[in-house]
């Protein structure tokens, strides 16, 4: 639920095309007590990718309240936020272009 109500924050006010990159949210992960929720923000087609993940995590607070707006009646605690930058695309990508040149 909470990516989902993310996506949409994110959809809606723009940030998920923070610039000409695309952004999205590839995993949310929730501690037991449900106080931190880990998400983890794919960049693509952005040169500088920890450029824009450093806006979005400065934008922390004003994303937690918009969450808090759209989840409030749901959950008993809003979880602090906390992003991480997913690069295992990048990682997936990286692999795969090695295996091509391996072949040739």
């Amino acid at each position: 639920m909470i990516q989902k109500e993310l996506g949409d924050i994110f959809q809606r006010e723009g940030l998920a095309t923070a610039g000409r990159s695309l952004l999205t949210i590839t995993e949310v992960r929730i501690t037991p007590d449900l106080s931190i929720a880990l998400v983890f923000l794919s960049i693509f087609g952005s040169k500088e990718p920890k450029k824009v993940f450093e806006e979005i995590s400065k934008q922390n607070k004003e994303i937690r309240k918009k969450l808090g707006e759209k989840i409030r009646f749901k959950v008993r605690i809003i979880p602090n936020l906390k992003f991480i930058l997913d690069d295992s695309l990048d990682y997936v990508e990286k692999i795969d272009k090695l295996l091509k040149d391996a072949k040739k």
